[in-house]
């Protein structure tokens, strides 16, 4: 069965960061690149138009979408089966449990549901340090992420790390280890 790797988490949890670790550890993670709608950062995203929008959920092919920051982003269908390819194992950032809960549901495959947290405080020193020009976005995009959260309470986790607390590569280590660990039961 397919495998991949939903990292759930508010802004500047380490999602970024930790995906780069565990690319290092092993070839066949690969970073998810959601369709992004709109405009600002593009580093990480494909680019798309809304007419290619419109042809995906024309199609049904759109797993997840949502607007934020102005923008649209999307996870699809075509996007996760081409990244999937060759046993590759896609890395997928997340930060709505709504999008947790429909590409784990609309997707097949042995889904690793790990949530990264920080404090309000760490999302704000760190927002400014990575580059962000839209702190005052990510801030509000925190307390709407702790409320999601808080509004799941029985959401099930094969992960959860502190990462004001735990380093990156010892965060990838653990997410690696349960990869591997679930893959010899699919």
């Amino acid at each position: 069965m397919r495998q991949g790797i939903l990292l759930y988490g508010p802004p500047a949890a380490g999602k970024d960061t930790i995906t780069d670790v565990l690319r290092e550890l092993d070839a066949r993670y690969v970073p998810f690149s959601r369709l992004k709608i709109g405009t600002g950062k593009t580093k990480g995203y494909r680019m798309g138009t809304p007419e290619q929008l419109a042809d995906l959920e024309a199609r049904s092919d759109v797993i997840y979408r949502n607007e934020r920051y102005g923008n649209i982003y999307v996870v699809d269908r075509p996007g996760l089966d081409q990244v999937m390819e060759g046993e590759k194992i896609p890395i997928v950032h997340l930060g709505q449990m709504v999008g947790m809960e429909q590409v784990t549901a609309r997707f097949p495959a042995n889904w690793v549901r790990v949530l990264l947290w920080c404090s309000r405080e760490t999302t704000a020193r760190r927002s400014p340090q990575r580059g962000d020009t839209d702190t005052a976005a990510r801030l509000a995009a925190w307390d709407v992420t702790e409320a999601d959260l808080a509004a799941h309470l029985q959401a099930q986790w094969e992960l959860r790390v502190d990462t004001d607390t735990t380093a990156p590569p010892e965060a990838a280590k653990r997410i690696d280890d349960i990869v591997r660990a679930t893959s010899h039961r699919a």
